[in-house]
């Protein structure tokens, strides 16, 4: 039984990842900090590593005690992010320079893996062109707008600069299903009588529905593939109308629609950036959240993903959001 390690597993995708490693029979480590929550995580069969990633020396010594266990990880996926900081430091301390620690802690400690799976995020590469409406390619020049995807692109800048190390990149789009909470914020809204759009409705999104994604990163760690990256979708476009009437339809409600000029919107994320910030908290709508709220192209290159992996998503949006809500309901997010 083959030992895979994830980072970040007490996290939404963590979490699925954490359970698509047990369904394929390895043996799953979960790499966590001790703050964690292991609510999701309750697997008997789930072993867990905690991590302090602020330092090389401290990842060195966690590694050695694994080592001095016999422990060593064949597969590694770094799913370990942050998300959501009030400091622009913040989302740099973790996305890059944690995993920058992590990796050569990972030399010095001759504990490399066979493949080591980064899961980064279109945004590193930032939405496609407003004008000509043109899908962002790998070829382009990244052009991330918010401190969260300048992170992770600076991870990735990281990784391509090794020689040697068996790396993949997977850059997910909007990442959805259950217990995802940004989404359901807007699940939320509708389930509450409000359609919102800001500025215009006329955005094109994508997205990768949790299962269809982890399915791709186990598929992942068995091809002979190394050191190249992917954009990563179900392989459909969808307006932000068609969204809300997805999850209209499967919320069995009808909506007032409200079109928010972006200049009040953008205005609002600001001031409750500052009065979240008065108890060190991080609203749900910030100045990177409208950033890329406000942002109309999200189409994303996955030819060379459906090339290399044969990959074909098994969830489009209309069956996802049903799942989705069918959670939301059952666990009494959504009433």
């Amino acid at each position: 039984m083959d030992n895979v390690l994830i980072t970040g597993a007490s996290g939404f995708i963590g979490s699925f990842l954490a359970e698509e490693g047990l369904k394929r029979d390895y043996s799953v480590f979960a790499g966590i900090r001790n703050s964690s929550s292991k609510k999701y995580l309750a697997d008997p069969r789930i072993k867990f590593v905690t991590f302090d990633f602020s330092s090389v020396e401290k990842v060195s010594e966690t590694l050695k005690d694994l080592q001095r266990e016999g422990i060593r990880f064949r597969y590694i996926i770094h799913n370990a992010g942050l998300t959501k900081a009030r400091k622009k430091e913040d989302y740099f301390k973790v996305n890059f320079l944690n995993t920058k620690n992590f990796i050569l802690a990972l030399q010095e400690t001759d504990m490399v893996p066979e493949k080591f799976i980064l899961i980064s995020s279109l945004a590193a590469y930032g939405p496609g062109n407003p004008v000509t409406m043109e899908p962002v390619k790998l070829s382009d020049k990244p052009n991330p707008i918010e401190h969260y995807g300048k992170s992770k692109l600076e991870a990735e800048k990281f990784l391509m600069s090794l020689n040697g190390f068996p790396w993949l990149t997977f850059r997910p789009t909007g990442v959805y299903g259950p217990r995802e909470k940004d989404y359901y914020v807007f699940f939320k809204t509708i389930n509450h009588g409000f359609e919102t759009y800001i500025g215009t409705s006329k955005q094109v999104l994508t997205f990768i529905y949790v299962k269809d994604l982890v399915r791709l990163v186990f598929d992942a760690l068995l091809c002979p593939l190394t050191c190249r990256s992917y954009f990563v979708s179900d392989a459909k476009e969808y307006d932000a109308e068609l969204f809300a009437a997805i999850v209209k339809k499967h919320l069995n409600r009808k909506t007032i629609r409200i079109t928010v000029p972006s200049v009040l919107v953008k205005g609002l994320a600001i001031s409750l950036e500052k009065v979240y910030g008065l108890w060190n908290s991080i609203p749900t709508l910030n100045s990177d959240k409208y950033s890329v709220l406000s942002s109309k192209n999200w189409r994303c290159e996955v030819d060379p993903l459906l090339q290399d992996f044969g990959f074909t998503a098994e969830y489009d949006l209309e069956k996802g959001v049903k799942e989705t809500i069918e959670w939301y309901k059952k666990e009494g997010w959504l009433k």
